[in-house]
């Protein structure tokens, strides 16, 4: 379905002339004066929008989940005394109305509730009427379809200030940031609802506050709409999330060295549109390769049928894997990119087989 939304310019919500868009606050509210500290400290830094966990989902029992309720009222008394913006993150029916009779200004969904679709048809039926912003983080798993099927719920319900936040991917097994990027699933979602705000965590996607900044920067190089971040007064004692947060200050300096692209800059645009070309003419050139090598394939598959060879051949599968991350390495090609691209590529190649063996 075609998402009926409002572009972020007429949410009046983020000033006019910020530039990415930033929301900020700690992972979770703990005390009144955590809170309250923390949110002072940001607007003078010149955040105009507090978020702040009230109800936290944990993936294990007997971890802080929360202050609950009462954690509304504490970012009430921010927004009278600062006249800051205030967020928060709904997981149920419960807190969507406790946040509404909180007037609360932003509301967004978090990663587990977003891939539960009865959790959030709930959401949309108690949101039906309202006016209210409320962002959606990807589901935990890769799949755009079921992030999409969240915004789509929301917006059939009739809300049209909506929004996707990009907090990355659970992995399988060790990896350098906490989640995946994954960058290619919001870049669709972008590329096809071009009006959509696009906001990224680089707080979850990082798990770490030093790579922080560089995912930042790689959001806003690719136009990204704005950022959330997890600032919290004193990070060390955070109750959730520590090593990933920043002070106010450390915030405030690392959004101060990123660098904003000039997409007015007509000269930029000519060069690239240039470069675009060539990588064009090279696309023509890998499509008719890959067509080329799906055609071997499928008389690979009729000569495996007709003298009854099994379809896999984990020799030649392994011994073409090394073959291929030697001849990558030296042409300065990464191991898992090429590994990501050939298991994709031997994948097509065993079903292309697998439908000729089975004619």
């Amino acid at each position: 379905m075609n998402l009926d939304v409002k572009n972020v310019r007429e949410w009046d919500l983020f000033p006019v002339e910020q530039n990415p868009l930033i929301i900020a606050g700690p992972c979770s509210a703990e005390n009144e004066k955590q809170l309250l500290e923390t949110a002072r400290a940001l607007k003078n830094n010149g955040i105009h929008v507090l978020r702040a966990g009230i109800w936290k989902p944990r993936t294990r029992p007997n971890c802080f989940e929360g202050v609950g309720t009462q954690g509304l009222e504490w970012m009430r008394a921010a927004r009278r005394e600062l006249g800051i913006k205030i967020s928060t993150e709904v997981a149920n029916v419960k807190h969507v109305y406790e946040s509404l009779k909180a007037n609360v200004d932003l509301l967004w969904i978090g990663a587990r509730t977003s891939a539960n679709p009865f959790a959030m048809q709930e959401i949309a039926d108690a949101l039906k009427g309202t006016d209210i912003p409320v962002l959606v983080k990807n589901p935990v798993n890769p799949d755009m379809q079921l992030w999409l099927g969240a915004l789509e719920r929301l917006n059939l319900a009739g809300l049209k200030r909506i929004g996707a936040i990009h907090r990355g991917f659970s992995p399988y097994g060790k990896y350098k940031y906490r989640n995946m990027p994954l960058w290619q699933i919001p870049i669709e979602i972008k590329r096809n609802y071009p009006d959509m705000l696009m906001i990224c965590d680089p707080s979850h996607i990082s798990g770490e506050r030093e790579y922080v900044r560089e995912i930042s920067q790689q959001a806003i190089n690719l136009g990204f709409d704005g950022l959330i971040i997890e600032s919290h007064i004193c990070p060390d004692v955070a109750l959730s999330d520590s090593q990933q947060q920043l002070t106010p200050l450390a915030l405030k300096e690392m959004l101060s060295r990123l660098v904003i692209p000039d997409r007015s800059n007509t000269c930029f645009q000519e060069n690239i549109e240039e470069l675009r070309a060539y990588i064009d003419e090279i696309d023509t050139e890998l499509l008719d390769i890959l067509a080329r090598r799906m055609k071997i394939c499928e008389k690979i598959g009729d000569y495996k049928k007709r003298n009854h060879l099994t379809i896999l051949q984990t020799g030649r599968w392994n011994d073409l894997l090394e073959k291929i991350f030697q001849q990558g390495q030296a042409n300065g090609l990464e191991h898992d990119f090429l590994q990501q691209v050939y298991q994709i590529i031997h994948q097509a190649s065993i079903d292309k087989q697998t439908r000729v063996m089975g004619n």
